[in-house]
């Protein structure tokens, strides 16, 4: 059994590059970039980026509070199962009117347009490239075409 003024340390020792007595080298992934980054700081700096993780001594550090402390769970759990059972057949038969809608129809159905009429020809567009802001061209029918999902397997007639 460990005592109780044991805790987790704030960074491994193993992350810890290099010291050579007035700099510290260590790494971690980065949040931000999702790679390793490497960080050379001042002792002083290091050890004021460790200490603010560490409690005072008699310092109780709160895991859960409010609705997901064990004590307040274990209160409220019955008044929030019955409020759940209320509303269940609800939820599910929303989701089932939902799930049978496509989402032309659901479109259609919020905005009054067929989102597949163009608006100038008035004629049905086909699906061609899906663009994201973030992630880019998520789908593009040309590159579908090019590798050839398309092709059939049966012989082809001579011209």
């Amino acid at each position: 059994m460990w005592p109780n003024t044991w805790s987790a340390p704030p960074i491994s020792v193993r992350r810890i590059d290099r010291y050579d007595g007035q700099r510290v080298t260590y790494h971690y992934r980065s949040h931000r970039t999702a790679r390793m980054e490497r960080e050379i700081v001042d002792v002083d700096t290091f050890i004021g980026r460790m200490i603010q993780h560490t409690v005072p001594k008699g310092f109780k550090r709160i895991r859960y509070y409010g609705v997901q402390a064990t004590k307040t769970f274990a209160k409220v759990k019955e008044v929030i199962q019955a409020a759940l059972a209320k509303v269940e057949d609800v939820v599910k038969g929303a989701v089932k009117i939902i799930a049978r809608l496509t989402y032309r129809q659901r479109y259609e159905q919020s905005t009054g347009r067929d989102p597949y009429i163009c608006p100038h020809c008035q004629s049905e567009m086909g699906v061609w490239r899906i663009w994201h802001p973030t992630y880019g061209v998520i789908y593009d029918e040309g590159e579908v075409i090019k590798r050839g999902t398309y092709a059939s397997n049966a012989p082809r007639a001579g011209p």
